[in-house]
């Protein structure tokens, strides 16, 4: 380790070397060696964050409080970094984030919420809102939420409070704090990000229900793109696969992609895997022989499970028709036609034999 230490330290300039160097020294004994090495930098960076020799080192800061947090020296981290923040001491990405997180980890919630209730708070507030949580405080932490979106803060905030609900187990709450941007049409809309927490909690039939009774606005621009997608691999982890695949059967073909894979994924789910490996077998392209290989390795059929997969030059001719096919597509498309591709990305598939 000491050599490793040593071939590092001329290149410590380098930010991905010092991240190296304070990631492979965990847990290595080695902490005062790398502050030795470490500290000078910082010190620099800090007389003059602008000057060239240091100019892109702002990580040298967290990095250097990182290794003082974990050679028991978390309140001289907390000194120091809070001292780099309060002076403006950061670069591209901002250094409050690491200290707003330093500080939930040692419970230091005075002065997380002073960064979270200040000029800080969109870095600060997901820290603070974990830190309370942790504390027992999850009602304090749903409040300071409700009241930044009360004053009509960004989105985030909203998601925030949504995530915390459903980890308190108040699914109910969650979809009522979030269910006013289920029909919006632009970024702000946090339905897919409820049906997968909710997935994520054993709440497949809620989030289910959540694809019902959307507006035809939301439904002419998501449906076919996503919507469907996630549906149906929510009812085959809700155990609905039959369902799920009789309304697959009900739409024309060309209006469902990854029609065979869905289905094939939904036998499976159902029980039903040598009905799954038959409808795979026939179907071209690595991503149908993955499924199929995975299927086939649940049943400890590994030789075949290997023969099944392409070789790769095999795989590289697939990417290569893939790009030339959208390459001719895009130049097709209608220069006006807004859609730079001339059809939609389709939303991956959610529904993954893992």
């Amino acid at each position: 380790m000491d050599e490793a230490i040593g071939v590092l330290v001329p290149f410590l300039r380098d930010r991905r070397v010092l991240r190296g160097l304070v990631e492979m020294t965990d847990g290595q004994g080695r902490d005062e060696r790398v502050l030795e090495v470490v500290t000078p930098i910082a010190e620099e960076f800090r007389r003059d964050p602008t000057q060239g020799s240091v100019g892109d080192l702002w990580e040298v800061l967290p990095a250097q409080a990182r290794v003082l947090e974990r050679s028991g020296r978390a309140d001289e981290a907390i000194r120091l970094l809070g001292t780099d923040v309060a002076a403006r001491r950061y670069g591209p990405q901002n250094n409050i984030d690491f200290y707003a997180e330093l500080l939930a980890r040692h419970g230091r919630v005075e002065e997380l919420r002073d960064l979270a209730t200040g000029t800080q708070k969109s870095s600060a507030a997901g820290p603070y809102v974990k830190a309370l949580e942790n504390l027992g405080r999850a009602g304090e932490a749903a409040a300071y939420l409700r009241d930044l979106i009360a004053a009509k803060h960004p989105g985030w905030y909203e998601n925030a409070l949504m995530e915390l609900l459903i980890r308190q187990g108040r699914f109910d709450d969650a979809i009522e704090a979030a269910k006013h941007t289920f029909d919006d049409l632009y970024d702000g809309n946090l339905l897919q990000a409820a049906m997968i927490l909710l997935a994520e909690q054993g709440q497949h039939d809620k989030a289910i229900e959540l694809t019902e009774g959307r507006s035809p606005e939301f439904l002419a621009e998501n449906e076919a793109f996503w919507l469907r997608s996630n549906r149906w691999w929510l009812m085959g982890e809700a155990g609905r696969a039959r369902e799920a695949i009789e309304e697959i059967e009900t739409l024309p073909a060309g209006e469902v992609d990854d029609r065979e894979l869905t289905i094939a994924w939904l036998l499976a789910q159902d029980s039903r895997v040598e009905q799954a490996i038959a409808r795979l077998r026939p179907l071209p392209g690595k991503r149908a022989a993955t499924d199929l290989a995975e299927l086939l390795i649940r049943q400890t059929r590994f030789t075949e499970a290997v023969a099944v997969i392409p070789d790769v030059a095999t795989q590289r001719e697939e990417e290569r028709r893939f790009w030339t096919d959208r390459t001719e597509q895009k130049e097709m498309a209608p220069a006006d036609s807004g859609d730079e591709w001339g059809d939609p990305w389709t939303a991956p598939n959610t529904a993954h034999l893992e």
